[in-house]
């Protein structure tokens, strides 16, 4: 027993257990989960870092490209306001330059000279003469204000000490927002008065309306004191308090972005008047303005998410296929490793059982010499009453020594044709043979294995271990696949220039998809018994010996394989 186990004690069952250690389903769980983590990261992070880029760069872009145009409209606008003023101005300067003051002290005169002002300048609602004590000499307009004295307002002290002056919007006298253009003239002897005109601030609304902003945008006018100017969808109506600070002063075309007291958040765009008191004003909701970058945003988060499931998915799918690749590496390294270890077992038992039959060859031959010693003098002894019980005892003693001959015999013929030999056979002893080492397991198990070998069987030129090997593989295969009580017909006979052999049995058959994978290295459907090896090597000792082999089977019905040898040697 010591020699059988140091025998098949072999290095390489540690290496199976270390692969048994190394394959576990946690191990590939584990490798799967880094796997799939380190796919992802490497593809998500730079496309969440490139998405968030773009995102803010775009988002910027596009309130720059939003911003400038109405940067450009709130300039246009306020130079539009400015050419105005800047004309309603120089009409006034031109005229009080172009008279006297005697000329301009005349009614009919003034009033003819407001006529054309009218006519050809849109805008002036009144026009009168204020000598330079406040007091209004002349006066042509709507209202009875000839006499009024204006020594005491802001606007006659301003002119007087910078000579024009624009007024912002006002009440005064006339109980209606209006806008006064007021310009000093002095003659060559120092005489000084003051031509003022008056301006009707729908004029303004228009100009805010040739804007052509969007229903939800809104545009005004307010003051450096924060007085509504013109009326605001909004902010406040006319001479109001606008409803928010005023933003910074510049007289650059500026936009900025503020919440406003409706809690909108807007881009406010804005420009101060260098010559005069006016602050020109654009408000654009942002979620308007902003409407087609929702659009692409909405566009590229459907990429961004859409890239997030590809990768996902892809990173999933070849994960799996290299999971799945390890593993059939990891078992076909597992399944060489047993098969070799198992070899190496039958090699070491084949080398034991060499050895255990050549040892009891020695007492059986002399228990067969002395019991054939004894069978001669019975039969040489007279009768006696025991004689026959005696001969019958010594004949079954020397058949027992016969069939313990026949065993150590094949022993020892399978341990020697460990080797290639190529030989004339008989097949159909063989055959029986082979069948012999399985006669235990058949009859344990109560499976009839029949023998039909046609007489007529020629000899052929093979290898005999191989072939032994061969019907070993076979008829294993066959009392694996039927029950208790099952059966298995193995066939032999002449088939044109060889020999077909085949082994039929009743047991579970195989389905189509089965049958295309049988013959592949590591191919089995016992699970965690087989190492799919058997039918492989079959297949390639028999194309190597120059045969075939064919498969039919139907599940739940049987299976039949069928060899086909060449009889000589050449052949294979």
């Amino acid at each position: 027993m010591r020699k059988l186990a140091a025998l098949l004690k072999h290095p390489l069952r540690e290496l199976a257990s270390d692969v048994d250690d190394a394959v576990s389903p946690e191990r590939y769980t584990s490798l799967r989960r880094k796997i799939i983590a380190l796919m992802v990261a490497a593809t998500l992070i730079p496309l969440s870092v490139m998405a968030v880029l773009n995102y803010y760069e775009h988002q910027n872009a596009m309130a720059r490209e939003i911003q400038n145009p109405l940067r450009v409209l709130v300039n246009k606008t306020k130079n539009s306001f400015e050419l105005f003023l800047a004309e309603r101005t120089s009409t006034v300067s031109l005229i009080a330059s172009a008279y006297t003051y005697a000329e301009l002290a005349d009614e009919q005169k003034l009033a003819r000279i407001f006529s054309v002002m009218k006519r050809e300048f849109e805008g002036f609602v009144d026009l009168g003469l204020i000598d330079e004590h406040g007091t209004q000499v002349n006066y042509v307009g709507p209202y009875t204000l000839a006499g009024k004295n204006y020594a005491d307002q802001r606007w006659f002290q301003e002119v007087r000490l910078k000579g024009k002056y624009v007024s912002d919007v006002f009440m005064g006298f006339r109980k209606f927002p209006h806008v006064i253009v007021a310009v000093q003239h002095m003659t060559e002897d120092g005489r000084t008065w003051i031509l003022r005109a008056t301006l009707d601030t729908r004029r303004f609304e228009r100009i805010i309306a040739s804007m052509s902003l969007e229903p939800d945008a809104d545009a005004f006018l307010v003051n450096t004191q924060g007085l509504m100017q013109t009326s605001s969808n909004a902010y406040g109506k006319v001479l109001e308090k606008m409803s928010f600070p005023l933003p910074p002063k510049t007289f650059e075309p500026t936009v900025v972005t503020m919440t406003d007291p409706l809690g909108r958040e807007v881009f406010l765009a804005y420009a101060y008047f260098p010559d005069s008191d006016f602050v020109l004003m654009a408000a654009k909701p942002r979620s308007s303005a902003l409407k087609t970058w929702y659009t692409v945003r909405g566009d590229l988060l459907f990429i961004f998410v859409a890239g997030v499931a590809v990768v996902l998915f892809a990173a999933m799918r070849v994960t799996d296929a290299l999971i799945r690749r390890m593993k059939e590496s990891e078992d076909r390294r597992e399944l060489a490793l047993r098969e070799v270890e198992h070899s190496q077992k039958l090699s070491s038992i084949g080398r034991l059982a060499a050895g255990v039959a050549h040892e009891v060859n020695n007492p059986l031959a002399i228990i067969n010499e002395k019991t054939g010693l004894m069978k001669d003098i019975l039969s040489m002894q007279d009768d006696f009453p025991t004689k026959d019980k005696l001969l019958a005892q010594v004949e079954s003693v020397l058949r027992a020594v016969e069939r313990c001959r026949g065993i150590t015999h094949r022993m020892l013929g399978f341990a020697r044709r460990m080797d290639v030999s190529i030989e004339e056979l008989d097949l159909a002893e063989l055959i029986r043979e082979t069948a012999g080492f399985l006669a235990n397991e058949a009859m344990h198990r109560k499976v009839d294995v029949q023998l039909d070998l046609d007489p007529g069987l020629p000899r052929i030129v093979s290898d005999r271990s191989q072939l032994q090997q061969v019907f070993l593989n076979l008829l294993n295969n066959a009392l694996a696949a039927v029950a208790d009580s099952g059966s298995i017909l193995v066939t032999a006979r002449p088939e044109g220039p060889g020999v077909e052999i085949s082994v039929k049995d009743n047991g579970c058959g195989m389905t189509d998809e089965t049958m295309k994978h049988i013959f592949e290295p590591f191919f089995t459907t016992k699970k965690g018994k087989g190492t799919g090896l058997g039918l492989s090597i079959t297949y390639g000792i028999i194309k190597r010996l120059g045969g075939d082999i064919a498969v039919e089977s139907t599940q739940g019905v049987g299976t039949t394989l069928t060899i086909t040898l060449p009889k000589g040697q050449r052949e294979a």
